[in-house]
């Protein structure tokens, strides 16, 4: 880990920090969380790294470790697959609104987004391929011009990231992530509502099944024709 600057806001710097670190498979599941070694790696004093794994704790990246202190929670499979039904409904609620109001600018500013994420997949980097995936979506997010979508996926990315993480550690990239986000902003930059909101949720039902089935250890379903 590399030493923090200074606020504006140190705790989210710390848990950022820390979630990255379980993210690319550094802090395994069940490995014990020392707020000693944390703020020493860091650079800063305990009280933030106290409230970053508060905050971890209450999202459930961690949970308290026999004993005392706190250790790396397991994922699990079934909260996972809930997180993504939810997901599916929300991503798709995007797409189709972003078709509807924002199909000049996904034409303008998101092939960019489709190349960096393209680059990130063949550079191999755990954090830059969650870090492309998380800036595409958020990109379709902002332009529904529904602020409420980005403020209620929040709430899921923190989970997202460490599922993403682990399965990616594990495994290959889940397959033609890339070419399906490159057909949703096709379809919205087209103006295609319907088959925005379709693509959007078909991609989002796909990656858990992906994601679910490995976590449980089973053989991923094949990608659609």
């Amino acid at each position: 880990m590399k030493t923090l600057a200074l606020p504006p806001n140190l705790t989210e710097q710390v848990h950022d920090a820390v979630l990255a670190e379980i993210n690319a498979g550094r802090l395994a599941p069940g490995e014990r969380i020392v707020q000693e070694q944390i703020a020493q790696a860091l650079g800063v004093s305990r009280q933030p790294v106290q409230q970053a794994l508060l905050l971890l704790r209450k999202q459930g990246v961690l949970r308290d470790a026999p004993g005392r202190g706190l250790e790396v929670a397991p994922l699990d499979p079934d909260q996972v697959e809930h997180m993504y039904d939810m997901r599916a409904v929300i991503e798709g609620l995007a797409a189709r609104r972003a078709a509807e109001s924002a199909a000049e600018r996904a034409a303008r500013q998101g092939p960019a987004l489709i190349e960096a994420g393209r680059k990130a997949v063949a550079a191999g980097s755990v954090p830059k391929m969650i870090a492309a995936d998380m800036r595409f979506h958020e990109f379709l997010y902002a332009l529904s011009g529904n602020p409420l979508i980005a403020s209620a996926m929040n709430a899921h990315w923190t989970a997202t990231q460490r599922v993403m993480g682990e399965v990616l550690l594990r495994d290959e990239t889940p397959r033609d992530i890339w070419d399906q986000h490159e057909a949703m902003l096709h379809a919205v930059a087209a103006g295609d509502a319907d088959r925005a909101e379709a693509l959007a949720r078909e991609h989002i039902t796909q990656a858990a099944g992906f994601m679910v089935a490995r976590l449980r250890g089973e053989t991923a379903p094949a990608s659609p024709p």
